[in-house]
């Protein structure tokens, strides 16, 4: 099935996978893809991987999706390709359904016992969980919530080259909430932590999951309120203040980065051309 189009719904059941499903098959940190796209039959499977390998993914036009891990050499016709190079270069549909099959599958592996007895879990019946019987407790997917922001001064906005990252794009400031903190104080605790600036009109435009490891990226629009740039080098190689339309490369549109830089630079070129 190609992944052009796809009409993925987000489900959950505890029945397992048979004849006509369709699973998204990951190997070590990547996704296995055949020349029909990223999901295979299960009928393809069978024998490779135990049923109790396979956890509940959705729905495409009424066929139930599943998410196991194989090795790719197991699979003819196939290749791996890296979580993240199939998330940057892909439709928003098959990224949100990556993204979800990597986190549910990361939260499936990292409990299988009970954070509070020790005891084996079981998926839950009817909510996406994992359930203790002797503790009476659910034990839901991990989220961790973080913030990425557009800082605009006049008609130039913020870019950043992180000091951690390989790729060569530029990008924006981002960082995890903390216990007790709202979004935006986050945002105004990250920029001054890593770049030393002030930001003012904290507006929230947008939100994305991103599977490294399980976040969910709020981003927002700020405004810079003053301050010198210091870099917290740990955190950034470099950052310096672009024009629309003149500045480095960045995140293609199905990062929420890409999204917002863009939708920031239509927004200083359209109020410049109405002056």
């Amino acid at each position: 099935m190609t992944t052009s189009e796809i009409q993925w719904t987000p489900g959950w059941t505890t029945t397992p996978p048979e004849r006509g499903d369709l699973v998204l098959v990951l190997s070590g940190s990547g996704v296995v893809r055949s020349q029909q796209g990223w999901l295979l039959p299960f009928e393809r499977l069978t024998g490779i991987a135990r049923e109790a390998s396979f956890v509940s993914l959705g729905n495409i036009e009424n066929r139930r999706v599943f998410v196991t891990e194989a090795p790719e050499s197991l699979i003819t016709d196939t290749e791996t390709v890296s979580l993240r190079d199939a998330i940057m270069t892909i439709g928003d549909g098959p990224a949100a359904m990556l993204s979800t099959g990597f986190q549910v599958w990361q939260w499936a592996q990292d409990h299988k016992y009970c954070g509070r007895c020790g005891g084996s879990l079981a998926f839950h019946p009817r909510a996406r969980a994992k359930w203790c019987n002797a503790c009476d407790i659910p034990w839901y997917p991990r989220l961790a919530p973080c913030v990425i922001v557009v800082i605009r001064n006049q008609d130039r906005y913020l870019l950043a080259k992180s000091s951690r990252v390989k790729r060569h794009f530029y990008s924006l400031i981002a960082g995890f909430v903390e216990p007790g903190e709202t979004l935006e104080g986050t945002v105004v605790r990250e920029v001054k932590e890593e770049t030393g600036l002030n930001v003012t009109n904290i507006r929230y435009q947008t939100s994305q999951p991103w599977p490294f490891p399980h976040q969910l990226m709020a981003g927002f629009f700020a405004d810079y309120a003053g301050g010198e740039l210091v870099l917290q080098e740990d955190e950034l190689a470099d950052a310096g203040w672009y024009l629309p339309g003149d500045r480095p490369p960045i995140p293609p549109d199905t990062t929420i980065s890409g999204r917002l830089i863009r939708d920031m630079e239509k927004m200083i070129s359209s109020e410049g051309s109405g002056r």
